[in-house]
């Protein structure tokens, strides 16, 4: 997609900004931030807002990204991550957290030996840094925890939301083995969740290897609204860890 620059940063902003308030996304906030007029912003995003990427939900308020919006962004993330690792650009990650958390997860890994363990502790720490629902499975097992983080959120304040929610995680499993995402790091945004398109949440999944099953994944789901660069990096991560201690555990005869 054909973007100026400065319309990739106000798109990019509005979804960095959004992910922090969840509240939409006004011109007069980007105007200082940008040091143009707020009719400016106005024009900007309302060429944004025709491409799909944004949406007014309602006359007077800000702007919030679509499904399509944050689609652009992760791409941008993706081929970040896929050039440099995870050593994002500072206005979309700060490295010297990143680095503390991938710590305390490898921390937390290394410090268990039966298999079971390893898996729990990277899943729960993958929700204590994210907030959101951290999920694992290996072969025909599900790990889940943080129900309650995932539905404390505010987008899912309404009843049907949560069910359609519940309705993904029931069968989340079988769908995950069927469709085997391939790829290192698989990320699917809202209407492209084929098993919940109207749940509005994300699955962030990374495929790895184990002396398990062929068919490893670890990830989060979590609100559309969340900060991608962030929980993208520490579910790569997760993968990497989660192979590297089973494989090592398991040539030292753990169970």
């Amino acid at each position: 997609m054909n973007l100026s620059s400065r319309q990739r940063a106000i798109l990019f902003a509005v979804i960095e900004e959004y992910s922090e308030t969840a509240t939409p996304v006004g011109s007069i906030m980007l105007s200082k931030l940008f040091q143009v007029s707020s009719a400016t912003i106005r024009s900007e995003m309302g060429y944004l807002e025709s491409l799909g990427l944004l949406e007014q939900p309602h006359t007077s308020a800000g702007r919030i990204p679509t499904d399509s919006g944050y689609r652009f962004y992760v791409n941008t993330l993706a081929e970040n991550i896929e050039s440099h690792g995870n050593a994002f650009a500072p206005h979309l990650l700060e490295n010297k957290s990143l680095n503390r958390n991938t710590r305390v997860m490898e921390i937390r890994a290394n410090s268990r030996e039966n298999a079971d363990q390893v898996i729990k502790s990277v899943v729960e720490t993958l929700v204590d840094l994210t907030g959101n629902l951290g999920l694992a499975t290996i072969g025909d097992q599900l790990y889940l925890r943080g129900i309650s983080r995932l539905f404390s959120q505010p987008e899912f304040s309404d009843n049907s939301h949560v069910r359609s929610v519940a309705k993904l995680l029931d069968n989340l499993e079988p769908w995950l083995r069927e469709v085997s995402p391939g790829e290192p790091l698989n990320i699917f945004i809202g209407q492209e969740n084929p098993i919940g398109k109207n749940s509005g949440v994300a699955l962030i999944v990374a495929k790895f290897r184990s002396p398990y099953s062929d068919k490893s994944y670890v990830g989060i789901l979590g609100p559309t609204r969340q900060n991608y660069g962030k929980t993208m990096a520490l579910v790569k991560y997760a993968g990497e860890i989660l192979e590297t201690v089973l494989i090592d555990n398991n040539e030292k005869g753990y169970l």
